[in-house]
């Protein structure tokens, strides 16, 4: 893992939520785009060189929705890039980690993506990120 990648924060209203980050940081969203099959609209900030992924549910039953209402608005997860994304789910499956896809699949900001089950990282949604190039 080279660096954290991003933090991705669940709301419930991505225009609400942009407009609240935007003054916070000083900057618009740089980017916005849906990822129809995790069911989730999404803008990303930046903040020096770190990058903050904004999330809201386009559907009732997709992990967003489910994570804000279990717990609330808030950060999801935390995002770290990967040079390959293949070796680093073998080596962190051999040390233990439950990982949530057996493959990795098309997530937004053109990565490939691959997540750790809480369970296993103390509680955090750990996302792994690599460049889809």
């Amino acid at each position: 893992m080279r660096k954290i990648e991003h933090i991705g924060i669940a709301v419930k209203s991505l225009s609400e939520s942009n407009s609240l980050f935007e003054k916070l940081l000083g900057v618009p969203a740089y980017k916005e785009e849906e990822v129809a099959s995790e069911g989730v609209k999404t803008s990303f900030f930046m903040n020096g060189p770190n990058k903050i992924e904004l999330l809201e549910a386009t559907r009732e039953d997709s992990p967003i929705a489910k994570f804000i209402e279990k717990r609330g608005e808030g950060i999801h997860h935390i995002a770290f890039d990967v040079e390959d994304i293949l070796s680093e789910m073998e080596r962190l499956k051999k040390e233990g980690f439950i990982l949530l896809n057996e493959v990795p699949k098309r997530g937004a900001d053109n990565k490939l993506v691959a997540f750790l089950h809480p369970k296993s990282t103390q509680g955090v949604l750990i996302e792994l990120c690599q460049d889809a190039g």
